[in-house]
Parts: structure tokens; C-alpha cells; sequence
């Protein structure tokens, strides 16, 4: 007799954090994949520790959304 795909066990997903290797992982990057425990994700930007990392903080200095903030007589380009 064959088995219906709906009537196999469901299969979760475990394992260590993939940065500090808690056994504790709940959550999985949406950048990189990596799975990851609390400590090392970033729940409003759904990405992991190492990825904000790569991609900085939005309020850093270098992550300026607009030129509102520039002094005067700095050239800004929009796009």
C-alpha cells in the first residue's frame, strides 16, 4: 500500500545557531538563510546580526535616507 503525501509526519526544522552554536534557533535570516537564535536576529528587520553588520544600522551615518539633515551648500543626488 503507498502512502499519500499528505499522511507523512511533519518535518521541523532544528539546529545550532549558525553564529554561536546555541542550540536555540528560532529564527532564519531572510538575507542569507542563516538559521540563527535570538540573540543574533533582529526581529523588525528580519535579518540576522551578521547581515545588519554588512549592511549598517538605517539611523548610522552612512545609511541617510534623505539630505534634510546635510548643511547647507552640500550637493545631494536623488534617484
Amino acid at each position: 500500500m503507498k502512502r499519500l503525501a499528505d499522511e507523512r509526519p511533519a518535518m521541523s526544522v532544528s539546529g545550532l545557531c549558525e553564529i554561536c552554536q546555541q542550540p536555540e534557533v528560532d529564527h532564519t535570516c531572510d538575507r542569507c538563510g542563516q538559521l540563527v537564535c535570538d540573540r543574533h536576529f533582529e526581529e523588525d528587520r528580519g535579518v540576522c546580526s551578521e547581515c545588519v553588520a554588512e549592511l549598517g544600522r538605517p539611523d548610522s551615518p552612512g545609511q541617510r535616507d534623505s539630505g534634510d539633515d546635510l548643511p547647507d551648500g552640500v550637493d545631494t543626488y536623488r534617484f
